[in-house]
């Protein structure tokens, strides 16, 4: 389903910025989406931390086949090595494993989320070891749909406004910034048409 605001945002973001004046016509009908599942969200998204779209979802694709039931207990019923041979790494095994167990536990206030603001929730994700904040913000923009995100150390956008901000010159974080003022309150909008303006297939996790 199409996020609430979304009508709503695109025609604040071509009023408001010439780039997303330009962007959004062209880039057509598609929308934000959530897979509507907590664990699998953040599991996508750890999965792809620090490689690409393409490559996060090869691995994921290999992953994902491991296991008849993609929950807290399907992952923490599967081997390591099984987890690597699908390619990922060590670490991202280990990561995985406990974000299962946090899940499974019931150590995350999920019930709660709805209610909580952005930081808050941030809060919480980063006690999970193998979540940063771009994994907690992108949980924000994909999961729960908030639209008012802005990862500012997501590759994918700062790549996005230095094409078609910047004419492909570097940009630092307080460009970024500055961009995205133009934006609010739906930077998370932006950061996905900027996403899509580099690859035409909707960004998902």
């Amino acid at each position: 389903m199409k996020p609430y605001f979304w009508d709503e945002a695109r025609g604040v973001l071509i009023k408001n910025d010439l780039v997303m004046r330009r962007l959004i016509p062209r880039l057509g009908d598609a929308h934000l989406q959530s897979r509507g599942d907590a664990f699998v969200t953040l599991a996508r998204s750890i999965v792809g931390q620090q490689i690409s779209v393409k490559a996060a979802q090869s691995v994921w694709d290999r992953f994902a086949a491991l296991t008849a039931q993609l929950s807290p207990s399907g992952v923490l019923a599967l081997s390591p090595q099984d987890m690597r041979a699908a390619g990922l790494s060590a670490r991202k095994v280990e990561y995985l494993m406990d974000l299962a167990r946090a899940f499974d536990s019931d150590e995350l206030q999920i019930a709660d989320w709805p209610g909580m603001d952005d930081e808050e929730i941030i809060s919480e994700l980063l006690a999970v070891r193998g979540i940063g904040r771009w994994t907690a913000e992108m949980f924000l923009i994909f999961h729960l749909l908030r639209p008012n995100v802005l990862p500012i150390d997501d590759v994918g956008l700062i790549n996005g406004i230095r094409k078609n901000y910047f004419a492909d010159e570097p940009v630092s974080k307080a460009m970024v910034r500055e961009v995205s003022a133009a934006w609010e309150p739906y930077r998370s909008v932006a950061t996905w048409y900027l996403w899509r303006s580099l690859d035409p297939l909707p960004v998902a996790y």
